[in-house]
């Protein structure tokens, strides 16, 4: 039989065994090697819980704890019938009830009683309100990680199976908490199990040895009393092992180690509380009466392990100094190295002295491995290859702030607070922190100290790391400025990768029809209302046939923008629906009489009352859709969609202008949400 097939049956066949445990009756010997069994297995639980990095990683504990309860529970039920019918219940009994606890019944009870005070009022009460509170506040917590998960996935940090991954994870932390929440209550049933059933064994045993063997009440009680107290020890002793695993689980957090290693490296952390505790333990051996030679020795102890960590820092600041000598000691004084300073990189980040620490790999500090995710997504989703990004400090900038350049020009700052976390939601009043207001999308936050982190999950808060806070800023000023970013060579440097796999359209259009500074043009004013140029394969086809007719720039961003119409309207749509907000045709009318073309393409001649009518109207459309929890865009013909945009885009950025073209051709259902009127144009 295979292992894995083993492994199946071994459970199943386990539980059954237990059952039949609990009916038929046992040899004293199988009962030994049972007991061993028990304990030893619950020793491997024990140390099991101690080396998981996370609780997650021994999710079948909750389960495992059900199975042993039982286990113990059949294992109660059988010695009592061996004890209660033989008067010997195997070795294993007899030693706990003879040698472990002297014979004596005083002090079995004792040790008993003690074992079980232990047990059921310490570990076993708090392990259950730990599970208890911990389910109860990842059940709180869970739409703010889902939140949290789906913001990174939009921001690129992470892809669809990463969040598939932590979305599961998420869900399995609920039922894992949940399950240890009753399976607490496993171990606390069992603790009073076992106090019931020593009474019983206690009562028992004395009645059957003066009814039905005969013995006096003395030889009685020492007969079956300390046999009882035995098998109550043997149970027990498992129990408690089983009770400390659940406290260590419960209590455990997410580490990148195991238990041990986190103790040993959290506890030698501070040399200086060390050191007082070696000195105060050797003062403590002065006290008259009070044993020198442990307190003499812990103290030495703790003076020696202080020392080492006084040399292992030294050790760690010569090495950095040693890493860091290259970058201090080199000189700016050649031509070349001149120049590499001189040049204008045309994307960088600089980051405050305080801020360098986010450029490493940790949890917060993985800034540069972000930006490359980053980059890899702006290219998936707008096509552009975004050029490399220059990170580095800047001593001039205020504490905790970071600034976006494009081109040597400040395009945007924010600020990212060391060893906090930003807070994004409404009801915040009850956090401490500082309140910002989030850069991309505007929302109220605050950012607060990292310990809070779960208490700002709980309040329905969304909380998003540092380093997630500039990249999402980061994210959405590359957007917004991808024209400046596409250059010259960028454009040539796609259109050689269109060559390769559709190389006659490359060579009808350049140079032929349009010269790759053209080229270049059209693709900027696509990406300057955020469309994607990936089919650049379509976008040149389209350009081709444009270009024959007139190499009018407007002309040939509209021919794109129809070529890839489909796709252009279906980043907009829900479940196949396109809401829209159209234009009434009076007004519609009018706009197309106020064209007039311009250098910078047409432009619509309004005057001031009808421009602010025709733009509150739009406002007032686009507003309503959004309060119904719908996202609309604003159609119009196409003769004056690119001069409408043009009007429309300095107050409302992020609304799209489709035309009736690019909307009828998609194949999707249209909804009308609204419809843009305005008195004033109407009747003029």
């Amino acid at each position: 039989m295979r292992k894995t097939s083993i492994s199946q049956l071994a459970v199943p066949a386990g539980v059954v065994g237990i059952v039949l445990l609990l009916v038929i009756p046992l040899p004293a010997t199988m009962l030994d090697f049972l007991i061993a069994l028990n304990i030893t297995a619950s020793l491997v639980i024990l140390l099991t819980s101690m080396y998981v990095k996370r609780p997650l990683d021994f999710s079948v504990f909750p389960s495992l704890l059900l199975v042993f309860t039982l286990f113990r529970l059949g294992l109660n039920v059988a010695s009592t019938r061996l004890v209660l019918s033989d008067g010997y219940a195997g070795q294993v009994i007899n030693a706990f009830g003879h040698f472990v606890i002297s014979g004596s019944l005083v002090i079995g009870l004792v040790i008993f009683l003690i074992l079980v005070v232990i047990q059921f009022a310490v570990i076993t009460n708090g392990a259950g309100r730990v599970a208890e509170v911990g389910a109860r506040f990842t059940l709180d917590a869970m739409p703010g990680k889902q939140m949290a998960i789906d913001a990174d996935l939009n921001a690129g940090l992470i892809n669809e199976d990463q969040a598939r991954k932590r979305r599961a994870d998420v869900a399995a932390e609920a039922d894992f908490y949940g399950a240890m929440d009753g399976g607490s209550k496993f171990v606390k049933g069992d603790a009073m199990a076992g106090i019931i059933i020593t009474v019983i064994n206690l009562v028992g045993g004395f009645v059957i040895g003066m009814v039905q063997m005969g013995l006096s009440a003395g030889d009685s009680l020492q007969r079956f009393s300390l046999l009882t107290i035995g098998d109550g020890l043997v149970t027990q002793i498992p129990a408690l092992l089983m009770s400390v695993s659940t406290g260590l689980i419960v209590t455990r957090s997410t580490a990148e180690s195991d238990m041990g290693t986190a103790a040993s490296k959290q506890l030698t952390q501070s040399r200086s509380a060390l050191q007082i505790a070696g000195v105060s333990a050797i003062a403590l051996s002065v006290i008259p009466a009070m044993p020198k030679l442990p307190f003499i020795l812990i103290g030495a102890a703790l003076l020696y392990v202080s020392q080492r960590i006084k040399e292992r820092e030294a050790g760690e600041a010569a090495a950095a100094r040693v890493a860091a000598a290259p970058a201090t000691t080199a000189t700016a004084d050649t031509p070349e190295q001149l120049i590499e300073q001189m040049r204008v990189h045309a994307l960088e980040i600089l980051l405050a002295p305080d801020l360098v620490d986010m450029v490493g790999t940790g949890t917060d500090q993985e800034l540069l491995a972000r930006v490359r995710a980053l980059r890899r997504k702006i290219a998936l989703d707008l096509g552009i290859v975004v050029p490399p990004v220059r990170t580095r400090d800047f001593v001039e900038l205020p504490r905790s702030t970071y600034v976006v350049r494009i081109s040597g020009v400040e395009v945007g700052r924010g600020q990212t607070p060391g060893g906090r976390v930003l807070a994004l939601g409404e009801d915040l009043q009850s956090l401490p922190g500082q309140s910002v207001v989030e850069p991309v999308f505007g929302l109220p936050g605050k950012w607060v100290a990292t310990e809070l982190r779960h208490a700002a999950e709980m309040s329905g808060a969304t909380v998003v790391d540092r380093v997630s806070v500039l990249i999402t800023h980061l994210g959405s000023i590359i957007a917004q400025n991808a024209p400046r970013l596409l250059g010259r060579e960028d454009v040539r440097v796609l259109t050689e990768g269109v060559k390769q796999v559709n190389p006659s359209v490359v060579d009808e259009l350049i140079p032929n029809l349009l010269s790759l500074g053209e080229v270049q043009r059209v693709l900027q004013g696509l990406l300057a209302e955020e469309i994607s140029i990936r089919d650049l394969g379509r976008i040149y086809e389209a350009l081709t046939l444009r270009a024959k007719v007139s190499t009018d720039v407007e002309g040939l961003v509209e021919a794109a923008r129809s070529a890839i119409a489909p796709a252009l309207t279906a980043q907009h749509a829900h479940e196949g629906m396109l809401r829209v907000i159209t234009v009434a045709p009076a007004l519609e009318q009018h706009l197309l009489e106020s064209l007039r073309p311009t250098d910078q393409g047409t432009q619509l001649l309004l005057d001031p009352e009808t421009t602010e009518g025709f733009l509150g109207s739009v406002l007032r459309c686009t507003t309503e859709a959004e309060q119904g929890g719908r996202t609309a865009v604003l159609v119009c013909a196409p003769a004056i969609r690119p001069a409408v945009r043009r009007l429309v885009a300095h107050s409302m950025p992020r609304l799209a202008v489709l035309s009736y073209v690019e909307v009828t051709g998609a194949g999707l259902q249209i909804e009308q949400v609204g419809m843009v009127t305005d008195v004033h144009a109407i009747a003029a």
